[in-house]
């Protein structure tokens, strides 16, 4: 799995959240696109769960948007999310989601907003939801399985982090 960060620019003329990291610092956006293997779900999981267990704490709400399944009640509830501060929009077409991402980031209604694209983002989509996320002050998840293609490409930027390191 690899993780790539996009962190927004702390010269914004927002005002910050008052919500805040476990570290902490005040939350001021950033776009994180995570490249998953599909067959090991679990990995993705024990990464991101964490974080969103931690965003769950804020008083603001966490927006799935998912191409096919509906998150199942027990399963949010079983990871330790806020099922009071949980929605999800299923059968999202993979053409609205960086537009409707970015309308919810902007919005500030949302600690976490996360999205699957079967694609890489390009640097204007990059762009749009980076400057989405800083403008809500909140965090955006762009999920997407990972393709052969992808080990020799990469992601755009960030860090790098390879499932086979969890073995």
């Amino acid at each position: 799995m690899y993780v790539s960060g996009y962190e927004t620019h702390p010269d914004h003329k927002q005002p910050l959240s008052q919500d805040r990291h476990a570290s902490g610092e005040t939350v001021k956006g950033m776009i994180s696109e995570v490249v998953y293997r599909e067959d090991q779900p679990w990995v993705t999981q024990m990464v991101l769960l964490p974080l969103l267990q931690q965003l769950g704490k804020q008083s603001r709400w966490q927006l799935w948007l998912t191409p096919q399944q509906k998150l199942s009640r027990s399963w949010v509830q079983t990871a330790g999310l806020p099922l009071t501060k949980v929605m999800q929009v299923s059968q999202m077409a993979p053409e609205f989601t960086v537009e409707t991402m970015a309308r919810a980031l902007r919005t500030g209604n949302y600690s976490v907003v996360i999205g699957w694209l079967p694609h890489e983002l390009t640097r204007d989509e990059q762009k749009i939801l980076t400057d989405a996320a800083e403008m809500g002050n909140a965090v955006g998840f762009v999920m997407r399985p990972l393709q052969s293609t992808s080990y020799s490409h990469g992601p755009l930027s960030g860090l790098k982090i390879h499932s086979s390191l969890y073995h």
